[in-house]
């Protein structure tokens, strides 16, 4: 039985302009210009040059104007049943995917250089085959992570080449054999002591093979007072025996690849001058490019209205493509406009609340800020902070910094203070930075140091800011 009944729904969309904005405003000043780059070359109705919002405004009224005058109404173009909406869409991704991409060098890369001195090796045809797949295993680090059962089932399953454990085995023993020493390793121990079999049997390196084949655990603990008493050594060659560990390439892929990621220059989005207690602000060129709707493509469009009487089909088409073209061009002329303004507000915002820290430079004048301490003056949502402050620089007289990097949580002290954790992170970092290398400082320890300067802070609050920070534990902090 049919029912007839009101609802009420109450509904939130973005916008094909907000969803662009959403996507500009997480792109940092060094993708920009590639983005806009791209852009200029999608949409012929886009260019470079001066008082691109002049023209695109002029653009807008002539439309108006235009349609007024002759009676053009584009609506029926758009809702003709040859053009259907879904045609007129050109983006299918989400909201939030984000697309990210780094540059690679061109060069011979490392599995390729490996590849290269098979030729020079003794390989029979069979085992050369055999050595490519092992290759083709091994992960950029030049590890061999997959036992040799499962590479035997690969290739009887894959390739329907038979071969058995030790015939593996035999062709890795010659792929260890490749430069750099220690490619092929099946775990770090192993990788350290290909490249200890090949140094000149000293007595620390011998000392060392006995070491890392003997006591190889208690190493990784540093546990060298065991170590010292098991060997017999004294206290002088058990310090040669780390060292010559130590001078060890733990990653050999990774000295050997020419194809690694290149190095990225950081950008800033924001410069910033500090002079005479004032501070100037101001958006890098990059971030401020000249861009303007085509005047051909405007005129092209006020063309069509005067003809309208006289439009085929194939004209419709064009007068749809033509108002996508300088509508999609108004937009990202707008998009980028507006994300001017926003890294402007944004960062003008933690300029204001970090004044004091903008002006020292000094660390410990760094507040607790949050993202809704911003976003509530500024006036924008969390999210909206968050996707600034994520992937944005800004340069300052002492240094380029994230800007994420200004956000902290807050923490009392004995008087009732409200300062930084960042501002303890510094001095648990000056702490361990001028600590006794044979006597590292526990944590227990370095929590009495943060009570001696007003902060009471429990233990296990100083392990978590100590792992914040990526330093170890004391005792894996021990040097001999």
């Amino acid at each position: 039985m049919l029912k007839q009944s009101l609802q009420q729904k109450l509904q939130q969309k973005l916008s094909p302009q907000q969803i662009q904005l959403m996507k500009l405003l997480q792109v940092p000043v060094a993708a920009l210009e590639q983005r806009i780059k791209e852009e200029l070359e999608a949409n012929p109705a886009l260019e470079e040059g001066q008082e691109e919002l002049a023209d695109a405004d002029d653009y807008a009224q002539e439309t108006e104007d235009t349609a007024a005058q002759d009676d053009l109404d584009l609506s029926d173009y758009l809702d003709d049943d040859d053009f259907p909406y879904y045609k007129t869409q050109i983006s299918n991704q989400g909201v939030d995917e984000e697309q990210r991409s780094m540059p690679l060098s061109a060069g011979t890369s490392f599995h390729e250089s490996l590849l290269a001195q098979i030729g020079l090796g003794s390989f029979t045809e069979e085992q050369a085959g055999l050595a490519r797949h092992l290759i083709g295993n091994l992960d950029e680090d030049g590890y061999l992570m997959r036992d040799l059962a499962s590479v035997v089932d690969d290739l009887a399953f894959s390739q329907g080449i038979e071969t058995t454990e030790e015939a593996l085995e035999e062709v890795l023993s010659l792929v260890q054999r490749f430069d750099p020493a220690g490619v092929g390793a099946r775990d770090l121990r192993e990788c350290l002591l290909i490249q200890l079999w090949r140094r000149s049997k000293s007595p620390e390196v011998l000392a060392a093979i006995e070491l890392l084949e003997k006591y190889f655990e208690e190493f990784t603990r540093k546990h060298y007072d065991k170590i010292q008493r098991r060997m017999g050594l004294d206290d002088e060659m058990l310090r040669k025996v780390v060292q010559e560990i130590l001078h060890l390439n733990p990653r050999p892929g990774g000295s050997m690849s020419h194809t690694d990621r290149s190095a990225q220059t950081i950008i800033p989005d924001f410069l910033l001058l500090v002079e005479e207690g004032k501070l100037e602000l101001s958006l890098n060129s990059k971030n401020a490019p000249e861009l303007r709707v085509s005047k051909t493509y405007a005129d092209m469009l006020e063309g069509f209205a005067h003809n309208k009487e006289q439009a085929d089909k194939s004209q419709k088409e064009a007068v749809l493509f033509v108002k996508q073209k300088l509508d999609a061009a108004r937009w990202f002329i707008d998009a980028i406009r507006q994300r001017q303004e926003t890294l402007m507000a944004v960062m003008g915002t933690i300029l204001e609340l970090q004044r004091a820290y903008f002006l020292s430079g000094d660390e410990r004048d760094l507040r607790p800020m949050i993202l809704k301490d911003v976003a509530d003056i500024v006036g924008l949502d969390i999210s909206t902070v968050s996707r600034v402050a994520n992937s944005k620089y800004i340069e300052t007289p002492y240094g380029t910094f994230l800007l994420k990097s200004f956000f902290s949580e807050s923490l009392s002290t004995e008087s009732g203070e409200e300062v930084s954790t960042r501002e303890v992170k510094k001095i648990l970092l000056d702490c361990i930075s001028g600590e006794n290398k044979k006597k590292p400082l526990t944590d227990e320890k370095l929590a009495e140091i943060l009570k001696g300067h007003g902060y009471n802070i429990a233990r296990r609050t100083v392990a978590k800011y100590r792992e914040q920070l990526g330093i170890a534990v004391a005792r894996l902090r021990k040097s001999l």
